[in-house]
């Protein structure tokens, strides 16, 4: 039990490490300008608010058995509070559901100093700057990718599930799969809704509709949708699978 403590509490830190390069990180001016600007005209509900306007850690539980990659921060939700899928109504999406599956502490989680805890549950996400539109430059994606490859092995030998909010999430584990997924067999990886992938000695991968306003409000995902891939993610997290 020890030695399992101290590598959960090796990965803490290594996982505090990066968490620190990715708030000191000016890899991409595009983005650093606009997470910067944004903060400069904040919609009303935020008018006086001091905004993180830095890159956004992952947050979670260090001995994870689940991970969550999502998109980039929101401009008024990440951005501003400093932590990913925090302040945004996505956020409200995506906590409440794995508040109701058992990850969460909490079904809200507005600020960064909040009581959020994640149990056997880490978030991150592709980039870790809002971009406008909500829009990504493949150069951006790529600065950011050895923050999310180092996050991943240090998560990796306590991982059985990894949820991906949307394409870009999804094309990014599929590239990142090349490295024990055979092609053939990637090749046959098609993104939808709710579909599963089952790589050997790898993490079973579980595909969602990002919980955007954009998909939310026009029901393209329902609670009801959200709610079964977090009901599936737990039964292969806790050795349910089938």
């Amino acid at each position: 039990m020890q030695d399992v403590n101290s590598l959960h509490a090796a990965a803490d830190e290594a996982l505090r490490a990066i968490a620190q390069e990715i708030s000191n990180c000016h890899r991409c001016m595009r983005l650093v300008a606009w997470r910067q600007a944004v903060a400069t005209r904040p919609p009303r509900r935020f008018q006086g608010e001091e905004y993180w306007q830095r890159g956004v850690p992952g947050f979670g539980d260090p001995a994870a058995r689940l991970l969550v990659i999502g998109l980039a921060p929101a401009a008024h939700g990440g951005n501003r509070t400093g932590r990913i899928f925090t302040g945004d109504r996505s956020g409200e999406w995506l906590f409440r559901a794995l508040h109701r599956s058992g990850f969460a502490s909490h079904p809200h989680s507005r600020s960064r100093t909040d009581a959020m805890q994640l149990r056997d549950c880490y978030i991150t996400a592709v980039a870790r700057c809002a971009p406008p539109q909500n829009r990504l430059l493949p150069e951006e994606i790529e600065n950011c990718r050895p923050y999310l490859e180092r996050e991943i092995e240090l998560l990796w030998p306590n991982l059985r599930c990894v949820v991906v909010l949307g394409h870009v999430a999804f094309n990014w584990w599929k590239r990142f799969a090349r490295a024990f997924v055979r092609a053939d067999d990637l090749r046959s990886w098609k993104f939808a809704h709710g579909a599963e992938f089952h790589p050997m000695r790898a993490p079973v991968l579980l595909c969602s509709f990002h919980p955007s306003q954009q998909n939310t409000s026009t029901k393209r995902l329902t609670e009801a949708m959200f709610d079964a891939v977090w009901t599936r993610a737990k039964e292969i997290v806790y050795g349910e699978v089938r």
